[in-house]
């Protein structure tokens, strides 16, 4: 038996791909803007170009803080216009940012089921199922914004045409019930929400949430029987909330007000000259890194409220390090939040200052916070 050792191969130069993920390649493919960073400021007028593969216009969203374990997109419709039809093995949540239309969902050999969405709307396509988006306006177009789990599955995979036409069912995602998205859904301990769809997160109704401080109110969303997951969080005016850390993923759309965003890594106390500041606004996305502390800054005249959509679940657990345990738990006894007596004092005093500059009077007080 011969033996060919390192000595005698013939070495050869390396392909260009190598050491670069298939999600990275992939989307470098497709043509289309791919938007990077740590945010987008503005969701709604986002550069966006044609997109042959879902015949509509499309740009990807790869912000550094998703760290390649789930991604976002822009995908938008002209006036009565549709989506070519897809499947893939990646879960995705879609909120839409304008417009109106339907969806159309199924299996194969299946009918189609066909649901409404409206500006506000939440919903996820099941896993596997082939999906496709009109839009219902003749003069008026349409965006939305998809989160999907994509770049890890497609770098685990590296085997886009497994990807998008792997012939399996998954029945335990969706069994063709007419009722699927209506809406309707079952409350569960610990402010948590499933169901398939949301008719409109900016209304839809919040529990109190006193540990994360000042006033707060969040609803935690289970759609799909995903992985993926999702929360509203609402804060008032006047106020902001606390410190804290969790994995990495998590996409943050403003759904109103207007305020900043501090985040660092390292310690909880690290030096202010760490920090990464967001400004926001309605529309704005970011995504703070794994394990970043941050903190978030209502400054507007309106009660600031966001939807964060991120992979990791609670229903279905993947890592400890993924989810949100601790986010509400003191770091002093093993959480992962930083209480307002114990954050750095330049973080309250340059809050005073900028609702001073605004006319919003600063409400922390009314909820007995020790800064």
């Amino acid at each position: 038996m011969s033996e060919t050792t390192p000595a005698t191969a013939t070495e050869q130069q390396r392909p260009a791909f190598w050491g670069r993920g298939a999600y990275e390649l992939f989307i470098e493919s497709e043509g289309i803007p791919i938007h990077t960073g740590v945010d987008v400021p503005d969701l709604r007028a986002a550069e966006v170009a044609a997109w042959a593969r879902l015949d509509a216009k499309g740009a990807y969203i790869r912000l550094y803080g998703a760290e390649d374990t789930d991604n976002a997109y822009l995908l938008e419709l002209g006036p009565g216009r549709s989506s070519a039809p897809e499947k893939h093995l990646f879960e995705e949540y879609f909120f839409v940012l304008t417009g109106r239309g339907t969806c159309e969902v199924w299996n194969d050999g299946e009918a189609p089921r066909s649901f409404e969405w409206q500006e506000g709307s939440l919903f996820s396509v099941p896993l596997n199922t082939l999906h496709r988006l009109h839009n219902g306006s003749g003069s008026l177009g349409a965006r939305l914004l998809a989160v999907t789990t994509m770049p890890i599955m497609m770098n685990l995979l590296h085997s886009t045409e497994f990807l998008f036409g792997c012939p399996y069912v998954f029945r335990d995602r969706y069994d063709g019930r007419t009722e699927y998205f209506d809406g309707s859904g079952t409350l569960y301990t610990g402010r948590v929400w499933e169901t398939n769809f949301v008719a409109d997160i900016r209304r839809f109704q919040l529990r109190d949430w006193k540990e994360r401080g000042a006033g707060g109110k969040n609803i935690r969303f289970e759609f799909a029987n995903n992985t993926m997951v999702s929360h509203v969080s609402e804060f008032p005016v006047g106020t902001y909330k606390k410190g804290h850390r969790h994995g990495p993923g998590y996409h943050v759309v403003l759904l109103s007000g207007e305020g900043y965003s501090y985040m660092w890594p390292g310690d909880a106390d690290a030096p202010a000259d760490t920090w990464t500041e967001v400004k926001w606004r309605t529309g704005t996305l970011f995504v703070p890194p794994g394990r970043w502390w941050h903190q978030h800054f209502n400054t507007g005249a309106e009660p600031a409220r966001y939807l964060a959509i991120r992979w990791g679940g609670n229903k279905w657990k993947l890592a400890e390090y993924l989810d949100n345990q601790g986010v509400d738990k003191d770091v002093n006894e093993g959480g992962n939040q930083i209480e307002y007596e114990d954050q750095d004092p330049l973080i309250h005093r340059t809050y005073v200052e900028r609702c001073a500059a605004r006319g919003v009077r600063v409400k922390m007080d009314e909820f007995n916070v020790r800064v």
